[in-house]
């Protein structure tokens, strides 16, 4: 799809500067593609939120409970 978009002079001289005049479209699609797929991504950690329940195994000796848990490995030699 075709598409007017504005840019400042100096901005588009950049993107110039970067890929060449020829790639501008490319350059922009993937930036835009890009910017989406990271507010997706923090869109869906804001969703997250909260979903873990409070209090774990670790929360007190974080240390101790990977040492127990190493113990208790039948994996584990030695």
């Amino acid at each position: 799809m075709r598409l007017h978009i504005t840019l400042a002079d100096d901005l588009v001289a950049q993107v110039d500067r970067r890929v060449g005049p020829r790639r501008r479209s490319a350059f922009i699609a993937s930036t835009v593609e890009q910017a989406l797929d990271d507010a997706r991504r923090w869109d869906e950690i804001v969703a997250s939120l909260g979903a873990l329940s409070d209090g774990h195994d670790w929360d007190g000796d974080s240390g101790e409970w990977v040492r127990e848990q190493r113990r208790h490995d039948p994996r584990r030699t030695g």
